[in-house]
């Protein structure tokens, strides 16, 4: 299995090279970002590209992969939703249009979040942007998935890049078995498993919670 990972730097990203790097079937990985991770491992190769809504230059090295894993994503606290639909909707696009072009065999994997909006018209802007978002993946010739996480915990030493996330893990790590004897939690490790699993197996439906996620990682 040749992967593609986009935010690798990220929680999420971070949790998904992980289980892609051990994962005896996954004989390549591919990140691209605007930084490189700093991980060194024989099945990786790094990317770092500067413009996210534009792949000419990188084309060739993008094709012939069996999933792209995109965890890329940015929280919308005090942005316009014309900013937050650049960094969004704009670039989650830019890439997947090229990638349905080069390898539409190919499943791809996008990180939305619990709350997003399949109507795109509620009230909150974030979820109305990714539902969008969805939306428009699902439509494009390949097979599209959303993985829409709620609470995630860290784990393996894996941190997020938000201050306030940061804190708030802090403040619910005591909570966070109780939390997943309800369904309402899910782990880094859990959320790559599940990733593989569904290239593997392909997914039950194309929307999966938190649930659905811990179900296809046991």
């Amino acid at each position: 299995m040749k992967v593609i990972l986009f935010g690798a730097t990220g929680m999420v990203g971070q949790g998904v090279l992980r289980e892609c790097l051990l994962a005896p079937d996954v004989e390549a990985v591919v990140t691209i970002g605007r930084s490189a991770t700093g991980q060194h491992h024989a099945k990786l190769r790094e990317i770092v590209h500067a413009d996210l809504t534009n792949y000419a230059a990188i084309e060739p090295e993008l094709a012939g992969h069996d999933a792209c894993f995109f965890c890329l994503g940015v929280s919308a606290a005090g942005m316009s939703e014309q900013d937050y639909t650049r960094v969004t909707y704009d670039v989650t696009l830019a890439a997947a249009q090229v990638l349905a072009r080069l390898s539409p065999a190919m499943t791809f994997i996008y990180v939305s979040g619990e709350g997003t909006d399949s109507t795109e018209k509620k009230r909150a802007m974030w979820a109305r942007v990714k539902g969008r978002t969805e939306n428009a993946l699902l439509a494009l010739p390949f097979k599209a998935v959303m993985f829409r996480p709620g609470l995630i915990r860290p784990l393996h030493g894996i941190r997020s890049k938000t201050k306030l996330y940061r804190i708030a893990y802090t403040v619910m790590w005591p909570l966070f078995p109780l939390l997943g004897l309800f369904g309402a939690l899910t782990t880094t490790e859990r959320v790559g498993q599940a990733m593989l699993r569904v290239t593997r197996d392909g997914a039950p439906k194309p929307i999966l919670n938190n649930r659905d996620i811990n179900a296809l990682a046991a």
